[in-house]
């Protein structure tokens, strides 16, 4: 475990090195640990690829007391018990207009347009975070022979359900957006509805496979 400080109010908790389901699995114990402490020093808890970032109260606790209660009580982390994670299954229509980088990635891959989708259809994805905006997926890890880089110019918008890659990771727009990912295909199914709790689809831990329409 490292403990970095993240400005005024923040501080970020380091489990591993590794983007990998052991990691992972730390990050929502370290999360599940600090939300059940229940501690109005601290605002929010935000769980990421290998870290959770604190952004705690200043006017109530300082950097140096929150870190050493955190390095106090590390070993109970290993002890949290963490929501079960729940498999999902998202269909996906794969090319066309709902896929318009489709063939750059065939292009770039060397892949057929039908060896794409079942190479992205074939693997089981771990939600390994949840942001940039409410509900977005960032699932991996991704096959390496899909890997391609981001666009040079984003688009401005791609609509809701977008499905995209980039680099190592594949994910999904819940919202019309700027996208910067090379998007293959979209999905109709909703991933956040901010009437209906919870108000996010998927969660950190969950697992997700992709199937083509």
């Amino acid at each position: 475990m490292k403990i970095l400080r993240c400005g005024e109010d923040g501080i970020r908790i380091i489990l591993g090195e590794a983007v990998d389901p052991e990691v992972n699995l730390k990050v929502r114990q370290c999360d599940s640990f600090l939300r059940t402490l229940g501690l109005k020093e601290i605002v929010d808890v935000i769980p990421s690829f290998k870290s959770c970032l604190i952004h705690y109260d200043p006017d109530r606790i300082s950097f140096q007391d929150i870190q050493a209660m955190i390095l106090e009580r590390q070993g109970e982390i290993d002890r949290v018990e963490v929501l079960a994670s729940r498999a999902w299954e998202i269909p996906v229509h794969y090319g066309s207009a709902e896929g318009p980088d489709m063939d750059f990635v065939c292009s770039y891959s060397g892949l057929t347009r039908e060896e794409v989708i079942e190479i992205h259809t074939s693997a089981v994805y771990t939600v390994f975070a949840v942001g940039f905006m409410p509900g977005f997926p960032y699932l991996g890890i991704l096959d390496k022979r899909l890997y391609v880089p981001r666009l040079d110019t984003p688009r401005i918008k791609v609509p809701e359900g977008s499905v995209g890659l980039a680099q190592l990771q594949t994910g999904i727009y819940p919202f019309e957006s700027p996208a910067g990912w090379r998007i293959i295909g979209k999905t109709e199914l909703r991933l956040f509805d901010s009437k209906k709790e919870p108000y996010s689809l998927l969660r950190i831990g969950d697992t997700v496979k992709l199937a083509a329409l």
